[in-house]
């Protein structure tokens, strides 16, 4: 799953976040948060920029991205559907709603809604490859068919074709899925298309070939967690725990709540007879383990209690903020959207109280002007 553990960031730079008069400020500083790893922050943001300006299809297909990451997947996929809505026309916004109604297990309704969009111009591989998105998780064989489709009417389409690739890896073709991704990159040398390409010669046994891959991933995009992650397993395999613990500690370094880098590095140390320092990582891919499944609970909570929030109930609201934090006190946004029900009920001191608290949770929580 998508993580959300707070990453604190300076004091300093929390002081340029004024998260609610100016939508759009709040907006732009929300996408610099997220670049930053700064997911909570970013969320809090989106939540409250969403609700100043619900007719705004971009904030609402990025707060659809950022309720994907921590498992609100209903909430995501009512986002979805607004940017949807407001501009029809939006095919990042619809595939994303796809995506998410296949991942919430409602994949027949993605076949259906996909399939009603091609019948409307059969011939936009644009539409058809949303179509195979729908069929993936459904009909393999009709994901196949729709997927080549595209590329018979647009040879180029490399996103086709890379998810043609990832189809033909799960069916256990992996030279046609190799071959399908090799001619993805030469279209478009995407940092996923190489990550996958590297899992293919991994699971192959090509170390050297896996290796190629993700370095490729890495120059692609510096900061790809996902691919340090794999490289380290690739040199664990090799038996180069040197190399593999560098790999990983810079996956660590990146994202330090990554509880899978934690547990991969445990491994290698305790392979290189290093015990002490594989115990202490082993405890804490634990910790953020259980740490992520009840953030991603708490998440939820808070997403279902900003949905009332937006609909004019804080009084409903601020019950279910309290929910997510009786099931995870340290959950920033949480505490932050409780200020703003509190606010609303005219509990001006609770809400200060709030916002503080999720300011000293996450530093780029700053509270509304007019409540400091």
């Amino acid at each position: 799953m998508p993580h959300c553990a707070a990453v604190l960031i300076c004091v300093a730079i929390a002081a340029h976040t004024q998260p609610s008069n100016d939508p759009k400020a709040a907006y732009t500083r929300a996408l610099q948060l997220e670049q930053e790893g700064n997911y909570p922050a970013a969320l809090a943001l989106l939540w409250e920029t969403a609700g100043a300006v619900p007719g705004d299809a971009d904030v609402q297909h990025r707060l659809g991205e950022a309720l994907e990451r921590i498992g609100a997947l209903e909430a995501a996929i009512d986002a979805y559907g607004r940017a949807v809505e407001i501009r029809p026309a939006f095919a990042k916004a619809f595939n994303n709603l796809i995506l998410v109604l296949v991942k919430a297990g409602r994949g027949g309704q993605a076949v259906e809604r996909a399939r009603a969009r091609v019948a409307a111009a059969p011939a936009d591989p644009d539409r058809l490859f949303t179509l195979g998105l729908a069929q993936a998780e459904q009909d393999v064989d009709a994901a196949l068919a729709t997927f080549r489709r595209v590329l018979a009417l647009a040879p180029a389409h490399a996103l086709a074709r890379y998810n043609l690739a990832l189809v033909l890896k799960r069916v256990d073709r992996a030279r046609e899925a190799v071959d399908e991704l090799s001619r993805s990159l030469a279209v478009d040398p995407r940092p996923e298309a190489s990550l996958a390409l590297a899992g293919i010669h991994f699971q192959q046994g090509d170390f050297d070939q896996a290796e190629t891959a993700l370095k490729a991933a890495i120059a692609a995009q510096g900061r790809y967690v996902d691919a340090y992650v794999m490289l380290g397993a690739v040199r664990k395999a090799q038996r180069r725990y040197g190399a593999a613990r560098e790999a990983l500690g810079t996956a660590i370094e990146l994202r330090p709540d990554l509880w899978s880098a934690h547990a991969t590095l445990a491994q290698v140390l305790r392979l290189d007879g290093r015990e002490p320092a594989a115990v202490r990582h082993a405890a804490e891919a634990e910790r953020l383990r259980l740490r992520a499944q009840v953030e991603q609970e708490a998440g939820v909570w808070t997403a279902v209690g900003t949905a009332s929030l937006d609909a004019g109930n804080p009084a409903a609201a601020a019950e279910r903020f309290r929910r997510a934090l009786a099931i995870f006190e340290r959950y920033a946004p949480a505490h932050y959207q409780l200020g703003r029900a509190l606010q609303q009920l005219g509990q001006t001191t609770a809400a200060r109280a709030a916002f503080a608290r999720a300011q000293e949770l996450n530093p780029s929580l700053v509270a509304p002007g007019d409540v400091r």
